[in-house]
């Protein structure tokens, strides 16, 4: 396990210190999920809903190393398609497999309209949620419905269930199996909190997966 992120987030933001050893789990149970060749689904509203896009966006792609494909797969694709083929093994990433379910519009829109808004996450749980995955939930005051519903199914469906949240947890705490609690008076000073927070376990997550 790849602690040098997490250390250097607690030295910038020396309120995090008590969280260190939720920080560590937490990027174990990341890290083991995408071992064995899980995924990660993200939900959240509001400006938590940008964060999981953010967070999807840096576990896609390179965020801190530019991870090149193997020289196999160069290879291959070299074989296939010639010229177009090398410049698609020298330009394309190895990437993680994160899905924000916030960026899935239709199908949020249709539930809403359709069903019951407060179900638009756990309908993304149900759909693509398998044992071995993971659900990292984001609610600054650990009180939204439907982050409550998604974390609800995803425990039934054998997920992983990680809490970014503030507000003392509120009830989604027990629905996680690690929940990471951060000071903060606001929303805003929470959100201030979860930012840096994600960049370092993305950052664990990416030397511990790529080196």
């Amino acid at each position: 396990m790849i602690t040098e992120p997490i250390t250097r987030l607690i030295t910038r933001y020396p309120a995090l210190a008590p969280l260190e050893g939720a920080l560590t789990a937490a990027g174990e149970r990341l890290l083991a999920c995408f071992r064995a060749g899980g995924k990660l689904l993200l939900c959240g509203n509001g400006g938590s809903a940008a964060d999981c896009l953010h967070i999807a966006g840096e576990l896609l792609k390179g965020f801190t190393s530019t991870r090149p494909l193997a020289e196999e797969d160069r290879a291959a694709l070299a074989a296939l398609y010639g010229d177009e083929g090398t410049r698609l093994g020298r330009r394309l990433q190895r990437g993680l497999p994160a899905v924000a379910l916030p960026g899935a519009l239709a199908l949020t829109t249709a539930m809403a309209n359709d069903v019951d808004a407060d179900l638009v996450y756990a309908q993304g749980v149900m759909a693509l949620g398998v044992p071995g995955d993971a659900l990292l939930c984001l609610s600054t005051s650990g009180t939204a419905k439907n982050v409550l519903a998604a974390a609800r199914v995803a425990r039934w469906r054998g997920l992983a269930v990680i809490g970014l949240t503030g507000n003392g947890g509120g009830p989604l705490a027990p629905l996680c199996d690690l929940a990471i609690i951060t000071p903060g008076a606001t929303t805003a000073d929470i959100q201030e909190y979860h930012l840096p927070i994600y960049h370092a376990l993305c950052e664990v997550v990416e030397r511990g997966m790529f080196g």
